[in-house]
């Protein structure tokens, strides 16, 4: 038990995600198309990238679709409040690599692939921010 508190400790909030966790992937509306995400760059609907609710930017998983078995690794760059059920949401590149309905969603499992390295498009918050 205290070994499991102390990785945990170590882990961080990558902590939960050390193992694969599967439900629902969506993909990104056309309206966020060239916007701003969560850590400062523009969306690219043609990057490999993705938003998820907790793990740092940067850190790289690799989504596989359940149904037909095809996977992609993706960057996650952004957050979002995800629809209950939804575990992260797609580039339209990303979902129609794993052979995904770009308007619609797909049963997925997630596995953390790559620790966290800095990313250049990430802005360090502001108190208050």
């Amino acid at each position: 038990m205290v070994a499991a508190a102390l990785l945990s400790i170590a882990l961080g909030p990558l902590a939960p995600y050390a193992a694969a966790a599967t439900g629902e992937a969506s993909v990104y509306a056309r309206k966020f198309d060239g916007r701003r995400t969560a850590n400062g760059e523009r969306f690219d609907p043609g990057k490999l990238t993705a938003a998820h609710e907790t793990l740092p930017f940067g850190t790289r998983v690799r989504v596989r679709n359940l149904a037909n078995g095809r996977s992609v690794v993706v960057r996650v760059n952004d957050r979002g409040r995800l629809a209950p059920g939804r575990i992260i949401d797609l580039s339209r590149a990303a979902a129609r690599a794993i052979g995904m309905d770009p308007r619609g969603v797909a049963r997925v499992e997630v596995v953390r692939v790559e620790e966290r390295r800095e990313d250049p498009g990430e802005r360090p918050s502001l108190p208050g921010q």
